[in-house]
């Protein structure tokens, strides 16, 4: 036993070695499976399918000795021991989520920076002292398990909150007595994508649940999802089922009940598609009626006095505009519209103290405007900056409310706002140690991307940085599913500033940051104009001696990471590194997976031919050419990640590690009791931030030639 644990020594230490010093790596055995599927006459080869069985042992270990080559080599740079350094300093910085109050109760997560999860707070006056009402830092001896929401009752009695066990998207739900701090017995399984709408008399809420899996939870396909009613007191088993439609399963249900309890109402969509049918039951009726049928447009319901229900749509207002209904007579309704459309984008909206509060985006910098119950404009926010604003949370009657304000500089300050008098002080502010935000610098700027579309560009760096075509540049997008990418202050940036780097940021289309219009330049068949808005970015930097292509990193997530995946192989000597994280990297079977089919609203499908060849021109995993030197690459993904899985990730890699022509390296990290992103502790996000930067500044700074 003693000799082969000596042998083992050996055989690792004299990998690293040869990996360290040698001009091409060796990368774990992938093996082939012929596996050929046929598409409108065309076949297509998927030789790495048996990675999608990511819960399979061969395909752990498969995992495991990807994760240990990729240790051995991100490890050993003294970026990364500077950026960790650097991060651990940044995070003891107090943190905190914007207010919320129920009754005379404040409620708000706060993390001092040193605890693995955010705790979640009370006060039970604007005077009194805060108390720990939740602390998730006691689900698990990891940080692993996390609070993933927070649904609190109208009259802050009750706060229903749901659990993530390793950052799947697997919610648990469970409820807590406000005044005893004591947690109930209820407990409410298998939701997802679910937030608890409260009864307007506190005796339970609504939420969507899906069907138990019987197979793998963290694969088998998300449909038929049910609306139920929970009782406080009382087990899931009697849970009231509001909805379902049997031969509807890919629809999906919320449910908002108006402050006065006349009404509920009720949303379906069907995917990521943000256009709903209404239906609305009023007080007295059993039944809903249907107000809205078919899916024409967007409608969100705001808020509701008397025989007035007012909604937020885009029917024929591609900005956005608010409308009141007014149901009078019953099944007859009337539509009217009361803000209408502008030449900006609504971004966010509400109903506080008889005043609605909307958000528009200025060329994706916030400006917030409130208009009275008519319509009437009354005045707009003035803040000494410009950036984001955040917050706006409250009910009809309320006098009081709060906002955060941010941008790539500025950390967030939280104010408080007397919606009576429209005047606002701080509330909050957060402080980072050794960190002023006078030192750096952010600027928006627009370039033209292929099809001559300006698009806004916004660079940020320290003032003291060196500007030429050798600063490292970090280039981050996302580009998708009418999401926008605002101006936020973020530590992991500040990391990479604080090391001589300027990171800029592409508001490519397919996000809402000039409303649908913007969306739609960039989804099913326009997809195109995503990849081409992020590679003219990195163009355009470049032509103004803001790096090159020997100094550009690009980075996004989720639908950034497919981004990332199709950008760097359609322009390969365009940039130095790229580092493609949780991406979506085989279009023509993402729709196989958990929430997958959601997405086709955005994507197109294999089983339309337009789209079909459509997806497959850009997907990542099939657009691989053998022989082709591809830039350094870090794929990174986790283990429990169940709404991109991982074998988009390790099905990528293996094929990129496969035909990548040239010495540089393919190289996938696969975090461990994580998912998707939302809740992974503090020690983790450090971690993974550093291997990342570190690995990207490291490679810019050796010189390495993509060839």
């Amino acid at each position: 036993m003693k000799f082969k644990r000596l042998l083992f020594f050996f055989i690792t230490s004299s990998i690293f070695l040869f990996v360290s010093c040698s001009n091409k790596l060796i990368y774990p055995i992938s093996k082939k499976v012929p596996q050929v599927d046929s598409f409108y006459k065309i076949k297509i080869e998927d030789p790495y399918r048996w990675l999608e069985d990511f819960n399979n042992d061969e395909v752990k270990a498969w995992v495991n000795s990807q994760n240990k080559l990729t240790k051995r080599y991100v490890s050993r740079n003294k970026y990364r021991k500077e950026i960790r350094n650097n991060l651990e300093t940044i995070w003891t910085g107090d943190s905190k989520s914007i207010p919320e109050t129920r009754g005379n109760r404040i409620f708000y997560f706060f993390n001092n920076g040193e605890w693995q999860q955010s705790k979640f707070f009370l006060r039970d006056c604007d005077v009194c002292d805060e108390e720990v009402l939740i602390d998730p830092n006691n689900f698990s001896d990891d940080g692993t398990v996390s609070l993933s929401s927070v649904s609190i009752s109208p009259n802050g009695e009750y706060v229903a909150f749901s659990i993530s066990d390793g950052g799947s998207d697997w919610k648990t739900w469970k409820v807590i007595n406000v005044s005893n701090k004591e947690v109930l017995k209820d407990e409410i399984k298998w939701t997802k994508f679910s937030n608890g709408e409260w009864e307007s008399d506190n005796s339970g809420f609504y939420y969507q649940r899906y069907p138990k899996p019987e197979g793998d939870s963290l694969l088998e396909i998300n449909k038929n999802p049910k609306l139920y009613f929970h009782e406080i007191g009382t087990s899931q088993a009697k849970d009231k089922l509001i909805y379902h439609e049997p031969s509807k399963p890919n629809w999906s249900f919320d449910m908002k009940v108006s402050e006065d309890s006349l009404y509920r109402v009720l949303s379906i969509g069907e995917g990521t598609d943000e256009r709903n049918r209404v239906y609305i039951k009023y007080q007295d009726q059993k039944n809903f009626e249907h107000l809205i049928s078919n899916l024409e447009a967007t409608y969100i319901f705001i808020g509701s006095k008397g025989n007035y229900l007012w909604f937020f749509t885009n029917k024929d207002s591609p900005n956005g505009k608010i409308v009141k209904l007014d149901v009078t007579l019953k099944g007859s309704v009337a539509w009217t519209d009361v803000v209408k459309e502008k030449n900006l984008p609504i971004t966010n909206f509400s109903l506080i103290n008889d005043k609605f509060v909307l958000e528009y985006l200025v060329d994706t910098q916030a400006r917030i405007d409130f208009f009275d119950l008519s319509g009437k404009f009354l005045s707009s926010l003035d803040l000494p900056k410009k950036g984001s604003i955040s917050g706006f949370s409250g009910s009809r009657k309320d006098k009081l409310s709060y906002f955060s304000f941010t941008n790539y500089i500025t950390p967030k300050t939280i104010y408080k706002i007397d919606m009576t008098s429209l005047k606002y002080e701080q509330d909050w502010s957060e402080v980072l140690p050794e960190f002023l935000s006078s030192n750096f610098k952010t600027e928006l700027k627009f370039y033209e991307s292929k099809d001559g579309t300006k698009i806004p560009l916004h660079i940020s760096y320290k003032k003291n940085t060196l500007l030429n075509s050798e600063t490292p540049v970090l280039l981050y997008g996302y580009g998708g599913f009418n999401i926008s990418i605002l101006p936020s202050f973020s530590k992991a940036y500040l990391a990479w500033m604080n090391q001589g780097g300027l990171v800029a940021v592409a508001n490519l289309r397919g996000g809402s940051e000039y409303g649908d219009i913007w969306h739609e330049g960039g989804m099913l068949l326009n997809k195109q104009n995503v990849f081409d808005d992020f590679a003219y970015a990195a163009k355009y930097l470049h032509s103004n001696n803001l790096g090159s292509s020997q100094s550009t990193a690009i980075q996004g997530r989720s639908n950034g990471g497919l981004l990332v995946g199709a950008t760097m192989l359609q322009n390969p000597k365009l940039f130095k590194v790229a580092i493609p994280q949780v991406g979506v990297m085989d279009m023509l079977r993402f729709s196989k997976f958990t929430i997958g089919w959601a997405w086709e609203s955005d994507y197109g499908s294999v089983d339309n031919k337009e789209e079909f060849f459509n997806l497959l021109s850009y997907s990542p995993y099939h657009n691989i050419k053998e022989g082709e030197c591809y830039p350094p690459t870090l794929i990174t993904t986790a283990n429990r990640d169940d709404r991109v899985v991982p074998s988009h990730s390790y099905k990528f890699a293996a094929r990129l590690q496969e035909m990548q022509g040239c010495k540089n390296p393919v190289l996938l990290r696969v975090e461990t009791r994580a998912g998707h992103g939302s809740g992974t502790p503090r020690s983790k996000r450090i971690e993974e931030i550093a291997d990342v930067y570190g690995y990207a500044l490291s490679i810019i700074a050796s010189g390495l030639n993509n060839e």
